[in-house]
């Protein structure tokens, strides 16, 4: 594996490993993709965003379900919304009038798998079989 991918592992072996951070240094082109991700929900109405899609019935929101909760414009709202869909956060599709917006499951596993915090070694003594 290079440097610059990282592999999302299932939930059982990310929680016997470790994150990928502490295996190998990130590599320069993995480091500015996620460096995007969390400059994008850097912004507290960004990530406020991010959690009202992540919660919508259905699990998509239409952008006129997300202006309401905020004091800020539409046209605020929109930017913000593609400052996450091109941060890799978010897909969307436009159905007639509206776009739809939806939180994309690979992203936040790719972003927790590089958070996780790494498993402590065991102690020498803990290693031995005892007889």
């Amino acid at each position: 594996m290079s440097n610059s991918e990282l592999v999302v592992l299932g939930q059982d072996e990310a929680a016997v490993c470790c994150s990928p951070m502490v295996r190998e240094p990130l590599g320069e082109e993995a480091a500015v993709d996620l460096a995007r991700m969390f400059k994008a929900l850097s912004d507290p109405v960004r990530l406020r965003l991010l959690s009202l899609i992540a919660s919508h019935e259905g699990g998509e929101a239409c952008v006129c379900d997300l202006t309401g909760p905020f004091d800020v414009s539409q046209p605020t709202i929109s930017h913000h919304l593609k400052v996450l869909r091109e941060a890799g956060l978010v897909g969307s599709e436009r159905r007639g009038t509206w776009v739809y917006y939806w939180v994309l499951p690979a992203a936040l596993a790719r972003l927790s798998v590089l958070l996780q915090a790494p498993v402590p070694p065991r102690p020498a003594s803990a290693r031995r079989k005892n007889p």
